[in-house]
């Protein structure tokens, strides 16, 4: 693909992306500096979340709202959340999701924390 072209197509995806969100996200707008790795970031963002599949678009949502929540992304948590209400999330939905990530994400962190403890402390483990 030309530059140009290129150019333009990074300008249509942002435009996109401030339409839907009202901003550009930092992520989008550092990677659009360099549109041969930005138009394809664009291009799975959208093949993940847009086409049909197995979930319908509210659980893609809410599934993300889940992976952000336990990996402590707060910016992608808030689109994740706005985007699932816009496609039909339930307050109570949404809170459910986010109580198991909320789980999830401790007993990782137990996980690795208690494997430590054992190890310095002569702990057997199973």
């Amino acid at each position: 693909m030309e530059n140009e072209n290129r150019d333009e197509t990074v300008e249509k995806i942002l435009e996109k992306i401030r339409k839907l969100y009202g901003f550009v996200p930092v992520t989008s707008q550092v990677l659009s500096e360099d549109p041969d790795v930005f138009i394809p970031y664009s291009s799975l963002s959208r093949a993940i979340f847009d086409r049909e599949s197995a979930f319908d678009c509210k659980t893609k949502h809410l599934l993300a709202i889940a992976a952000a929540a336990a990996l402590g992304s707060e910016h992608c948590m808030r689109n994740q959340v706005k985007d699932a209400v816009a496609n039909g999330a339930t307050e109570e939905e949404i809170l459910e999701v986010m109580v198991i990530a909320g789980y999830m994400g401790m007993t990782r962190v137990q996980s690795y924390a208690f494997r430590v403890y054992a190890e310095q402390f002569g702990k057997k483990l199973e």
